[in-house]
Order: C-alpha cells, then sequence, then structure tokens
C-alpha cells in the first residue's frame, strides 16, 4: 500500500483523477477535490496509479 498525497494548492479539481478512481477521488459541490482514502488497496492501486499519471499538474503522488 501506498499513502495518496495531494498537493491541494498545485490542484485544479479538472476531475481526471476521479474518472479513473472514483473510489478515492470526488469533486465535491463547490468542485474542490476531496480525497476518501488516505492509501492505495490491491483492489484500487491499478486505478490510482493511472490517476497520478493522468493529472495535468502533477498534483497527486504516491508515497510508500
Amino acid at each position: 500500500m501506498s499513502r495518496i498525497k495531494v498537493d491541494f494548492d498545485l490542484c485544479e479539481s479538472n476531475a481526471l483523477c476521479e474518472a479513473m478512481a472514483p473510489e478515492v477521488f470526488e469533486l465535491d459541490d463547490d468542485d474542490y477535490l476531496q480525497v476518501k482514502a488516505d492509501e492505495t488497496t490491491p483492489e484500487n492501486e491499478g486505478d490510482v496509479k493511472r490517476a497520478v499519471s493522468a493529472c495535468p499538474r502533477a498534483a497527486i503522488t504516491l508515497e510508500d
């Protein structure tokens, strides 16, 4: 498992991460990113890694 970190100063809340890993990321009613899980699981790790790669601002990182 890896810790999911988001740099909210970089995040543009464009929802690419939510599209790829909706079980972990979601935009709230004010269009701010909410992280629903602090760590990856075996079930969501692939989706989270795709979300990290897709983030245009590199705002999401994983820490072992």
